[in-house]
């Protein structure tokens, strides 16, 4: 019966065609009423406009700081890659993703310990715990994590060589001697 599919009446309506003259109903001030800035050609007004009251967000205080460098990670846990990896098999981040354990490919990858391993697993990632490398060693695998990157190096002004001394110029005769 799906030739037989319809809306269920007054659910399509006809579209408003203004300022096509007095004979459609919408006619002469095309549904804008009369007047007033919301009359006006381009009335559209901001996402969050309060009718030129000072707007939410500009009042509310702002508070908190958000490291631009902060590095996020993707977190795995131990107990997942013993349900999701067979025994001896290479866990990197391609592999993780291939896996659904990944959101993002390219976003950096963490290892924690929550859960247990039992299968040796050769795992490269970018960051480990502590503890997640001790249970993957204790299971007879292995962590290779990722070379830290170098710290953001800030500009300092360079520090000031010290000048060496001028010589001294040699000492003008006095007004009142006269070698000749």
């Amino acid at each position: 019966m799906l030739d037989r599919l319809s809306p269920r009446p007054g659910a399509r309506q006809r579209p408003k065609r203004v300022g096509r003259g007095p004979g459609s109903g919408h006619g002469g001030t095309a549904t804008k009423g009369h007047k007033g800035q919301q009359a006006r050609a381009g009335r559209a007004k901001g996402k969050g406009f309060e009718g030129g009251q000072m707007p939410l967000t500009r009042r509310l205080p702002k508070f908190g700081f958000k490291n631009p460098f902060r590095v996020e990670y993707q977190v795995v846990n131990v107990g997942l890659l013993e349900e999701r990896f067979d025994a001896g098999a290479r866990v990197d981040a391609a592999t993780l993703y291939d896996r659904g354990l990944l959101q993002h490919l390219k976003s950096p990858v963490k290892l924690l310990a929550n859960g247990n391993l039992t299968k040796k697993l050769a795992i490269h990632v970018d960051a480990a715990s502590q503890s997640a490398k001790q249970k993957v060693e204790a299971a007879g695998g292995s962590v290779a994590v990722k070379v830290e990157r170098a710290p953001r190096k800030t500009k300092t002004k360079p520090a000031k060589a010290a000048t060496p001394a001028a010589p001294a110029a040699p000492a003008a005769p006095a007004a009142g001697d006269d070698e000749s």
